[in-house]
């Protein structure tokens, strides 16, 4: 993702969809791990603490209901500053920071501007269990422009998966052709979150 589409991802991001101000606004972006099923309220707590925090959902579809999960179950993503980490780690529900060699690990901050962009659109959106494997596509045009990754084909749809590097998964959301940079390269076909599986 180019400087401009970075500039441009958070702008749209910030304008769809607003997070609530906080003092450590400045701060890296990091991962929560937390209980499973108390995603939603270990964020309601960060958030009375004053910290930025972010879940992303789908809607889960059943035969009666539509149920808002996460994209991420058991992870939450918080800003904060690592040196002054214990007020986070305090909140109920919440085990450990995702580190590399015993380091709190930031994520990269063009893919929460993605996901962001991506929650605040509204497309069809599902978690994606592994880590996109391709050459990756820039959107050019429509809610998720500015924006990359790589291209998929399921039966009924072309999805776009946005991945987290950090934590070896993805998100594909369904994207229309024409919203697509000109130069797609081949895509793979035949895939669907229900036949991912972590290598």
């Amino acid at each position: 993702m180019t400087a401009h589409s970075l500039t441009a991802a958070l702008r749209v991001a910030s304008e769809q969809q607003p997070f609530p101000s906080s003092p450590m606004g400045s701060e890296p972006w990091f991962v929560l791990y937390v209980k499973p099923r108390h995603e939603k309220n270990v964020c309601r707590i960060l958030r009375g603490k004053g910290y930025e925090e972010f879940l992303p959902l789908y809607g889960h579809r059943t035969s009666s209901r539509v149920t808002d999960l996460p994209l991420f179950p058991g992870y939450v993503f918080c800003r904060f500053d690592a040196a002054n980490r214990l007020p986070v780690m305090s909140v109920p529900g919440v085990f450990s920071i995702v580190s590399i060699a015993g380091n709190p690990a930031p994520v990269e901050p063009t893919e929460i501007a993605a996901l962001q962009l991506v929650i605040s659109s509204g497309l069809d959106r599902a978690p994606w269990p592994a880590l996109a494997s391709g050459t990756p596509v820039t959107v050019t045009r429509g809610p998720l422009e500015g924006i990359s990754g790589v291209v998929i084909r399921s039966k009924t749809s072309t999805r776009m998966l946005v991945s987290v590097a950090l934590l070896h998964r993805s998100v594909s959301v369904e994207v229309e052709r024409n919203w697509l940079s000109d130069n797609l390269p081949e895509v793979a076909s035949g895939y669907g979150p229900d036949t991912a599986r972590l290598g």
